[in-house]
């Protein structure tokens, strides 16, 4: 049923539970896990200009959460990947999936509600909207 499955990460703890669910349906499928953490840009003018170690720094940290993820939740023989992009989360998220052909993204979500949503909105709900891969909306 699922080829590749698409684990975007934030390093939140909220994507522990998302991870859970990533590996086991990897696990159950025998499916390729792309484990993908975006860098946030204030901007849509990308690194140019930009301060070189701040987005090293940032990249390693991104890349050792995403690596522990994989560490704590990858069972023997499953196929995984780790990926660290800059970007909008929701713009780099959707095409990954699309470049990768994932069959499924799974992702966490707080379930805020009201006014803090409105406000803060959501990357996961983004992606539903915006994307053409399925999503599993795992809610912390």
């Amino acid at each position: 049923m699922y080829d590749t499955i698409l684990l975007p990460t934030d390093g939140s703890e909220a994507t522990t539970d998302a991870a859970a669910h990533a590996f086991s349906h990897a696990e159950r499928y025998d499916a390729t896990i792309h484990v993908l953490s975006v860098v946030e840009l204030s901007s849509g003018l990308g690194t140019a200009g930009r301060d070189e170690e701040e987005l090293d720094r940032r990249k390693r940290e991104q890349a050792t959460a995403a690596e522990r993820l994989v560490e704590e939740n990858a069972g023997e023989g499953i196929d995984v990947t780790v990926a660290v992009e800059f970007g909008n989360p929701t713009q780099v998220i959707t095409e990954y999936a699309t470049e990768v052909e994932a069959d499924l993204a799974v992702m966490s979500t707080r379930g805020r509600g009201g006014a803090e949503r409105v406000i803060f909105g959501s990357v996961t709900e983004q992606v539903i909207q915006a994307g053409e891969t399925p999503v599993l909306a795992v809610q912390r």
